[in-house]
């Protein structure tokens, strides 16, 4: 059964924070006192729009973070309709009310872009600023620089809002905040308000705080603290505006986290009468409460006109009675809006939905067929072991320098596009491939970022490299002249030999990398070299990355004392950022270490408390049935059994990247967290395991060849030293035949 989450606490509130929004702009108890309409409309009601905001940044900021720019794009276009809906509904009252007289350029991009076509439309602007800024911070910080950096934008929003009486004080920062008021008239917009926001959404979604004795403590004290606040900085007259107080983030993430903890829940598969009821109510709330923000303010001038006309001065005089004539007539005119608009359009969208339900059909039933496709063997990529070890490999580093996954021989088995596209979401971006073949699959399937080929390319495929801007290595000098010759420009890195002695030009070469700088139709990126023994901490292996080290650091000096300022180095790979972090450069080549392991069991358990293996692979359980003593199993008879055994077959074999070399017992599988060895030989599509001893094996469960089973571990370092090679050999291995699954 499908699940599916509910947010009643949400729903219902915004249809609170819609009603808020409405006392913000008529000021329900101004006819009574003015310190209790002050209260309402400036402190209490002031939690609407970072309400919206905050909701705005759990379901929409959260899915462009995870999906990427696609998302972005349908949100800021989605929005952007709406936003030109309301300018073409209030346009001709701002005419009439001549707020779109002599207006000069800088005035309609303060409009249109920060301050909203009319008053309350700010808020689609500022929303859709605050999400693409959101975005773009997460292409290159984590997400705890985002959140300080949304605060530091805070901070400075707040002096031009509530506390501008002190910035007033200070000359020069009142010139450089008076400057700023020719572009926005408030600071209350996308770039200073809304982020900050839009990212305690996403937090408090995350966030398992949820006591809620301690919720509502923490709402309590923080909105008393900000109450004073307010009516401190009222007494001063500090006040330029006061959308912003220097606690309303606080009180806004308990509140939020207590709507979020009241009625959310999980529920079925939503076909019951109840749950029929409650999505169309949830719809109502959602839709409702939009309506009501956009057509609140004509509803004032309806009632406006209606209390001229009917001379019924009380809908005037009152402000109480005038508040909740507005807010009636609103909810009226919404609720209207919501109900009637799907009915009045139904005959014409009625063939769109076919069509939508057709390609849905088909949707499912392709992922029907690629289910049974990919269901006898899969390799489980794990997003979170992926994203610490880039938090911890970067950690390393000096903050100066990037990095640059190995991402060739199909992400070390993982799956290059899958990966790639996970990575770019923490902001990695640029990679490493091994040949253009590999680049070209990348930019093909929509990686943005700079991808280097490390390896040689065939003069025949230079219109690859063109077509599909990457970065190519150069080899060494007669092959810089190669590219040179192509005619077009191509960005290049130039390998560098330091003592590897595999590709690039030798360092002590200078003139030949002066002479590939002066080329004219290549774009020197880069320069870089490899540490061939980097994995190796004994006093040789030492001394030897030292001198490459040295020889490589002393070129880039020369280069630069002939006035080539070398804009990108990069000497490091996996071991050389776990053993000698502090070496410069602007980029580190991670490879085997971004995917939790090392070459070998001893390095990866040296490094088991830092790094987490990303990869688990497992093969669907084909046959279970009975071997009785005498009788032989698999290719060449290799095995006979002892006694009557129970053995299993496994959907999976060398052509899926197995070493042969597990078979007759080498090797074995974890089937319900016991260890199941592998007898006779391994075949190609094919192995069989002895089972016996462990209990209830079906067919149609699955076997862990790599991973955890229980209190059991299977890694690939264990399958690699029973085959007598490295764990980056296996993992570059694993066939295209297996599903890649990220969890």
């Amino acid at each position: 059964m499908r699940q599916t989450k509910r947010y009643d606490g949400l729903d219902r509130f915004r249809l609170v924070a819609a009603a808020f929004v409405v006392a913000i702009h008529t000021s329900p108890l101004a006819s009574f006192s003015e310190g209790a309409d002050f209260f309402l409309t400036r402190v209490l009601a002031r939690v609407a729009v970072p309400f919206f905001l905050m909701v705005t940044g759990q379901f929409v900021a959260a899915g462009c973070l995870q999906h990427g720019a696609g998302r972005l794009f349908r949100y800021l276009k989605k929005t952007f309709l709406l936003y030109g809906m309301g300018t073409l509904l209030y346009l001709p009252i701002g005419i009439y009310a001549g707020h779109y007289e002599k207006l000069r350029l800088a005035d309609m991009v303060r409009m249109l872009f920060f301050d909203g076509t009319f008053y309350h439309l700010w808020y689609f602007p500022a929303c859709m600023t605050g999400v693409a800024i959101v975005y773009f911070m997460s292409r290159i910080r984590n997400r705890k620089q985002m959140f300080l950096l949304a605060v530091l934008l805070y901070m400075i929003g707040l002096g031009g809002d509530s506390y501008y009486g002190l910035i007033e004080m200070v000359p020069y920062l009142a010139d450089i905040y008076e400057a700023g008021f020719c572009l926005f008239s408030y600071t209350r917009n996308g770039i200073f308000m809304a982020p900050l926001f839009l990212l305690l959404g996403v937090q408090a979604a995350e966030s398992r705080m949820n006591d809620r004795r301690i919720l509502w403590a923490g709402l309590g004290i923080s909105f008393l603290a900000m109450t004073e606040e307010a009516f401190l900085l009222r007494t001063f007259e500090l006040q330029r505006h006061d959308s912003m107080y220097l606690l309303l983030p606080v009180v806004m993430f308990f509140l939020y986290k207590l709507l979020l903890t009241h009625g959310t829940s999980m529920e079925g598969d939503g076909t019951g009468r109840e749950e029929s009821r409650r999505k169309r109510w949830t719809a109502y709330a959602v839709s409702a409460s939009a309506w009501i923000y956009i057509l609140h303010p004509a509803m004032i001038v309806a009632v406006r006109v209606i209390a001229k006309a009917g001379k019924v001065n009380l809908l005037l005089e009152n402000s109480l009675v005038h508040y909740l004539a507005v807010l009636v007539l609103s909810c009226m005119i919404s609720f209207f809006m919501v109900l009637m608009l799907p009915t009045l359009y139904k005959n014409k969208y009625k063939r769109s939905c076919l069509h939508i339900n057709k390609k849905k059909e088909k949707r499912i039933t392709q992922n029907q067929e690629t289910a049974v496709c990919c269901g006898r063997a899969w390799l489980e990529v794990d997003r979170k072991a992926l994203h610490h070890n880039v938090r911890f490999l970067q950690k390393r580093l000096p903050d100066s320098c990037k990095l640059m996954p190995a991402v060739k021989a199909d992400a070390y088995g993982h799956g290059d596009v899958l990966v790639a596209k996970e990575l770019e979401k923490v902001g990695i971006d640029a990679f490493c491939v091994a040949c253009v073949q590999e680049g070209v699959k990348l930019r093909t399937q929509g990686i943005k970022g700079m991808i280097l080929i490390l390896g040689y390319t065939h003069p025949s495929q230079f219109f690859l490299i063109e077509k599909y801007h990457l970065t190519q290595t150069v080899v060494d000098y007669s092959y810089a002249c190669q590219l040179n010759d192509y005619g077009k420009l191509m960005h290049v890195h130039i390998g560098v030999d330091t003592g590897m002695h595999r590709i690039g030009v030798r360092s002590e070469q200078l003139e030949q990398i002066l002479d590939i700088y002066r080329m004219e139709h290549l774009a020197v990126d880069g320069l870089f070299t490899h540490l061939c023994v980097s994995d190796t901490m004994n006093v040789r292996g030492k001394n030897y990355t030292a001198a490459q080290a040295e020889a490589f650091y002393h070129l880039v000096r020369q280069m630069k004392e002939h006035g080539y300022e070398c804009s990108a180095i990069h000497i490091q790979a996996s071991y050389g950022v776990l053993n000698y972090p502090k070496l410069p450069g602007d980029y580190a080549r991670v490879g085997i270490a971004l995917y939790g392991v090392l070459s070998t069991k001893e390095d990866t358990a040296a490094w088991s408390n830092d790094l987490k293996p990303v990869l688990s692979l497992k093969a669907r359980i084909a046959a279970v049935k009975t071997l009785y003593e005498g009788e032989s199993a698999g290719y060449g008879i290799q095995y006979t059994a002892k006694q009557n055994m129970q053995i299993a077959t496994l959907s999976i074999g060398y052509a899926d990247g197995l070493p042969r070399a597990l078979s007759c017992g080498a090797g074995s599988v974890l089937i319900h967290g016991c260890l199941a060895p592998v007898i006779g030989r391994i075949c190609m599509d094919q192995m069989t395991v002895d089972i016996s001893g462990i209990e209830n094996v079906q067919a149609g469960e699955e076997a862990v060849l790599i991973g955890h089973s229980g209190a059991m571990e299977i890694s690939v370092c264990d399958i690699a030293k029973q085959s007598g090679t490295i764990a980056n050999e296996i993992l570059s291995r694993m066939g295209a035949r297996l599903e890649r699954v990220l969890i």
